[in-house]
């Protein structure tokens, strides 16, 4: 899917799908199980990565506004997006299904849609950024249907229990936010039961900006029991409250990020209860392959 900084691993091309196999091939070695996120940024993005210079596409014509960091990269610019017309919709949800047909091809054993942190299908969802007055936009319903969309392409093209989604209502990344983000939830938990699919992974409402924590009175809670597959949650967990959460059964896993990429060992430090190394974000999503991703001690090493 089309993306906004250099380096990103793409599933478009034959290439593509031949370079991602030796890399399935090692974790599958390993008895892991490796989904493939798929996503399209949207309006988080600029023209120097599009093809042909193109403007970058969004449900509006309302750029995000400068300067943003993410994922420890300063982006000077975003170029103004093109509003995409309704007749164009169906490509879109069609790139999602072929990009999730690649994966399959791959040997991934799923594929995880994203539809947070503000990117193309959050951008859709949230009233803040979505002024359509058509059947994409106004009302909640509308909102969700190109997300619900993609959701039932990629179920019907590689089947419901190899696809996930990653949410994240209650957030306000990359100036996408909604006036109502607890019905926003509730309402995508819901809608979601209708396609079986395997797990939704939704980011606590806590981190409501990238790499910051508040203190929060929402709740994925509704959420949870809303959806009838499995849950899992995101955002600032450490060893204690990531276990405290499973217990109290707020949700069946919680997902690990930069503690898991600073720690290649982090389950086996967790049963340990033994000292964690410390995440640098100045070596996340550099162009070095070897600095902030495989540098990192394991316990044993030390």
């Amino acid at each position: 899917m089309v993306d906004w900084y250099p380096d990103t691993a793409g599933i478009w091309t034959k290439g593509q799908v031949e370079a991602w196999k030796p890399f399935v091939e090692a974790v599958h070695a390993r008895d892991g199980i490796f989904f493939r996120q798929i996503w399209n940024v949207g309006r988080v993005s600029n023209q120097d990565f599009q093809p042909k210079g193109q403007a970058p596409i969004s449900c509006t014509d309302k750029p995000v506004m400068p300067p943003i960091e993410a994922n420890g990269i300063n982006v000077a610019r975003f170029s103004p997006p093109r509003r995409l017309r309704t007749d164009e919709i169906p490509q879109v949800v069609d790139d999602f299904r072929l990009a999730a047909r690649n994966a399959m091809e791959v040997g991934f054993d799923g594929v995880e849609i994203h539809g947070a942190h503000g990117y193309l299908i959050d951008q859709f969802m949230k009233d803040q950024v979505n002024d359509r007055t058509n059947q994409y936009g106004g009302s909640l319903e509308n909102r969700c249907r190109f997300a619900l969309e993609v959701v039932e392409a990629v179920a019907n093209e590689i089947g419901a229990d190899k696809v996930a989604i990653r949410l994240s209502a209650l957030a306000d990344y990359m100036e996408s936010r909604d006036s109502n983000p607890n019905a926003l939830g509730l309402y995508m938990a819901k809608s979601l039961n209708k396609y079986g699919i395997l797990y939704c992974h939704t980011v606590e409402p806590r981190m409501r900006t990238l790499g910051e924590k508040f203190e929060c009175h929402d709740s994925l809670l509704p959420m949870r029991k809303g959806f009838n597959g499995s849950f899992i949650v995101a955002g600032g967990y450490e060893r204690e409250d990531g276990n405290q959460a499973v217990t109290e059964n707020h949700t069946d896993l919680v997902a690990y990020g930069r503690l898991f990429l600073a720690n290649p060992d982090l389950p086996r430090r967790f049963e340990l209860d033994a000292p964690l190394n410390k995440y640098n974000s100045d070596t996340c999503c550099t162009s070095d392959p070897v600095v902030g991703y495989t540098d990192y001690p394991f316990l044993e090493e030390k």
